[in-house]
């Protein structure tokens, strides 16, 4: 069915797919919602601090 350099092929194949495949569910459960999530307090803080600001001068 397959040669040895072949079996070989299609292992590094799959687990190439799979760590892509894995990377990917990682990136859009915890890395893209904790980025998204601090920018926008960071951007609620820097809002906070501009109308401190206003009120101070």
């Amino acid at each position: 069915m397959f040669e040895f350099d072949q079996y070989l092929g299609f292992l590094a194949f799959l687990t190439i797919l799979t760590i892509g495949f894995w990377l990917m569910i990682f990136l859009i459960t915890f890395v893209v919602p904790y980025w998204i999530g601090g920018s926008l307090i960071e951007r609620l803080n820097e809002i906070k601090e501009e109308k401190k600001a206003k009120r101070n001068a």
